[in-house]
């Protein structure tokens, strides 16, 4: 495992990976709901994950989920690259009941992320907008291009784990090794 902290007069955050791991996780960010999707993330990408936050929830969650996107994908990053002998490439749509998401990366080494998830609100306490500064957070701090999109669905709380869930297998399959892809760039480095 890996291990990287970051502390803030907002936050502080440790979080462990194994990148090729069995999906374990111990999550603990003091968000019941950002938990319930790393836990989702962490089994779906096959990643073993531990992530510890104290941030200001006093305040609201924006710093503890920014926070921990930047410090996954920080420590992602890390693991990752420089990318030799694996895909590269990971694309995924996932479903959950009536609700559809679909997620496409390049572990290009370039920091862009295209987010269209036309939700708002709530899903109970947690506040919907804070999944795209959580993914793009991770997405700037790893970095990688990602286009994470909304096909359909009604239910927020399925849309939101579609999304997380796309990412971890888009994710598990651009980290898939693959010895015949040597550097997988016309460029020679990435």
């Amino acid at each position: 495992m890996i291990e990287k902290s970051r502390v803030t007069k907002e936050t502080q955050i440790t979080v462990k990976l194994r990148l090729y791991g069995e999906g374990k996780s111990d999550i603990d960010t003091g968000i019941g709901f950002l938990d319930h999707m790393l836990e989702a993330f962490a089994k779906h990408s096959y990643l073993d994950l531990d992530v510890k936050c104290q941030g200001d929830l006093h305040i609201d969650a924006h710093h503890s989920v920014e926070d921990t996107g930047i410090v996954l994908g920080s420590l992602l990053g890390e693991a990752i690259y420089p990318v030799q002998k694996i895909e590269r490439y990971g694309n995924a749509t996932v479903v959950m009941d009536e609700a559809s998401v679909s997620c496409d990366i390049d572990l290009s080494n370039r920091a862009f992320l295209v987010y269209e998830a036309p939700i708002g609100g709530k899903v109970g306490e947690f506040d919907v907008e804070l999944v795209e500064e959580f993914f793009r957070a991770l997405s700037s701090n790893m970095p990688l291009t990602m286009h994470l999109i909304y096909n359909r669905g009604k239910n927020k709380h399925h849309i939101i784990e579609a999304a997380f869930k796309a990412f971890a297998v888009a994710l598990r399959r651009a980290i898939t090794p693959n010895e015949r892809a040597g550097i997988p760039s016309t460029k020679g480095v990435l």
